[in-house]
C-alpha cells in the first residue's frame, strides 16, 4: 500500500510495470522517509494483539512486539485494542528475527525524564506512587521512571508500617537526579515538612491565648506531651494536666489521644505553644480556707514522700505540706518514708492555709496523743522509776523512761560529792538506772531526770548556806581557778 501510493505521489509513468530496480529505489526512499533514529520516541499503531503481546507497525520494514503488562500502570491494567495509537521506544530498528524492537516502558521512562528534569529545575512537586521495598528504602513509580525514597525521607517521623501508604498517588519532591546513571531521589519527608510549616505559619497567625482546641497527643514525656493542634504541636506540661499531682502523664494520658485543650502561652517568634488541659476545670483552691479550716481534720492520702515530709492529698486538686516535724512526738530524725507510705490513708490535722501561696500546714502527729502530757500525768515531778542508759554524753546521759521517751541527766545531777566527770564513769549503755523526775517540758518536749537526788543533799540543814561566809583550805591550784576544802 505504501509502495503505491509512493508511486501515485512521484508520478511514475510506468507505475503498473515497474523494474525490479524501480521498485527497490522506491521502497528504500519510502523507508527513509518514515525512518525513525534509534534511540529515541516513535508513534506506532497496533495492528495485532496475540496472548499477551501487541503487534505495533511503527512505519518500518517490520513490525514490532511489546508485552502488554509493559502498557500497565501500578492499580491500572492495560487495556488496548486493534486500532490503537501509541507512543513506544524504538531500542533497535531490525533484530536477528527481523523484527523491531520496541518498548513501551522504556517510552514512559523517557518521557518522564523529560518531565521530571523540567521540575527538578523548576523545583516542583512530582506525583508518583510507592510499590515496592529495597535496601535502605521504598521504590516510587514516577509516572514511568522509577525514583528511589530513603527510609528517613518518608515521614517527618519514623514510620513503622508503610502499607497504608503503597500504591496511593502522592506528591514527592525531587532531590538529586542523575540520568546517565539513571539515579533519580525523591523525598516525602520534604513535602510534609513544607506543608506542615505553611500550616503552623497560618495557625500561629490565628491562634491566640485562651482558645480552646482539640488535639492529639502525638508524644510523652517525663516532663508532660506534645499535642498536634494540626500542624503545631503543643507542650502540655505535667502540671498543667491535672489540678491534683500527676507524677507521670502516662498514667493520664496516651498516644494517639484527642484531648480538649486551652491555649496558655503563644510565642510566635518561636513558634512555642504552652498547653493547659486543667484550666477547663474550676479550680479546687477557691475557697479553701473555708473547707478547710484550722484546727480541723481530715482524712487523706499520701501522694509523695521526700526528705522534709509528705504530702497528703485532701481532694483531687488540693493537697497539703506534713512536714517532717509535725510527723511523730518521738522520732525526730526518722526519714517520713519510714512513718508513712504513699498511697496510705492518714488523718491530719489544718495547721495554716495559705491560698495565695496554694499552701496548707498538716499535722499528723496532732491527731495522736501526746506522748509528753502522757508521761507528766502518770510520772509527776518528784516522781521515781527505772530506766535503761541509752546514750552517754559529755554533758550526761540519756535514759529511756517509756518505749519511745528519753530524759535527760544531766552531768550534774549525777552525784552530789562527785564531779560529774567522774560519776558518769560509772555508768555504760545498757545499764538499768534509777531517776526522780525533776522538770517536764511538754512544749519543748524536755524530761529532766537527776540521780543523785535520791539521796539526801549533805549540804541540807548544814551550817554552810548560800551566803555564808566560811574559811576554806586550797588543796589545788589550776589554770582554771582554785579548789578548796571546808
Amino acid at each position: 500500500r505504501k509502495f503505491i501510493d509512493d508511486v501515485r505521489r512521484n508520478d511514475l509513468s510506468e507505475s503498473l510495470n515497474p523494474t525490479r530496480d524501480d521498485f527497490a529505489a522506491m521502497l528504500e526512499e519510502s523507508f527513509e522517509r518514515n525512518s525513525a533514529e534509534e534511540g529515541s520516541v516513535v508513534k506506532g499503531t497496533i495492528v495485532g494483539i496475540e496472548n499477551d503481546l501487541a503487534i505495533i507497525d511503527v512505519g518500518l520494514k517490520t513490525e514490532g512486539r511489546v508485552a502488554l503488562k509493559e502498557f500497565s500502570t501500578p492499580g491500572h491494567p492495560a487495556d488496548l485494542s486493534v486500532g490503537d495509537e501509541v507512543e513506544v521506544f524504538l531500542d533497535r530498528i531490525e533484530n536477528a528475527m527481523g523484527e523491531a524492537v520496541l518498548s513501551r516502558e522504556k517510552a514512559r521512562r523517557e518521557e518522564a525524564w523529560v518531565r521530571l528534569e523540567k521540575a527538578y529545575e523548576a523545583t516542583e512537586r512530582v506525583e508518583g506512587q510507592i510499590f515496592g521495598r529495597v535496601k535502605g528504602g521504598f521504590t516510587v513509580d514516577l509516572d514511568g521512571a522509577v525514583a528511589f525514597l530513603p527510609g528517613s525521607q518518608v515521614d517527618i517521623r519514623p514510620v513503622r508500617d508503610v502499607g497504608p501508604l503503597l500504591n496511593i498517588p502522592q506528591p514527592f519532591q525531587i532531590l538529586k537526579m542523575d540520568k546517565r546513571r539513571g539515579n533519580i531521589v525523591v523525598s516525602r519527608r520534604a513535602v510534609l515538612e513544607e506543608t506542615r510549616a505553611e500550616q503552623r505559619q497560618e495557625l500561629i497567625e490565628n491562634l491566640k491565648e485562651g482558645d480552646v482546641r482539640d488535639g492529639v497527643v502525638k508524644n510523652i514525656t517525663d516532663y508532660g506531651a506534645f499535642v498536634d493542634l494540626g500542624g503545631l504541636d503543643g507542650l502540655l506540661h505535667v502540671t498543667d494536666i491535672s489540678w491534683r499531682r500527676v507524677n507521670d502523664p502516662r498514667e493520664v494520658l496516651s498516644i494517639g489521644q484527642t484531648v480538649k485543650v486551652q491555649v496558655i502561652k503563644v510565642n510566635p517568634d518561636t513558634q512555642r505553644i504552652s498547653l493547659g488541659m486543667k484550666q477547663l476545670e474550676a479550680d479546687p483552691w477557691e475557697g479553701v480556707e473555708a473547707k478547710y479550716p484550722v484546727g480541723t481534720r481530715f482524712t487523706g492520702r499520701v501522694t509523695n514522700i521526700t526528705d522534709y515530709g509528705a504530702f497528703v492529698e485532701l481532694e483531687a486538686g488540693v493537697e497539703g505540706l506534713v512536714h517532717v516535724s509535725e510527723m511523730s512526738w518521738t522520732k525526730k530524725n526518722v526519714h517520713p518514708g519510714k512513718i508513712v507510705s504513699t498511697s496510705q490513708e492518714v488523718e491530719v490535722m489544718v495547721l495554716e492555709v495559705d491560698p495565695a501561696k496554694r499552701r496548707i500546714s498538716l499535722g499528723l502527729k496532732q491527731c495522736m496523743d501526746n506522748p509528753w502530757d502522757a508521761f507528766l500525768v502518770d510520772h509527776p515531778v518528784g516522781s521515781e522509776l527505772e530506766g535503761e542508759v541509752r546514750g552517754i554524753t559529755e554533758f550526761g546521759m540519756f535514759v529511756g523512761i517509756g518505749p519511745d521517751l528519753d530524759g535527760m541527766v544531766h552531768i550534774n545531777d549525777i552525784d552530789w560529792n562527785r564531779q560529774g566527770e567522774e560519776a558518769i564513769e560509772d555508768y555504760n549503755k545498757g545499764d538499768t538506772v534509777k531517776v526522780k523526775v525533776l522538770e517536764v517540758d511538754v512544749e519543748k518536749e524536755r524530761i529532766s531526770l537527776g540521780i543523785k537526788q535520791l539521796g539526801d543533799d549533805p549540804m541540807a540543814g548544814g551550817e554552810v548556806r548560800k551566803g555564808a561566809t566560811i574559811t576554806c583550805t586550797v588543796t589545788e591550784v589550776a589554770s582554771g581557778g582554785i579548789e578548796v576544802e571546808f
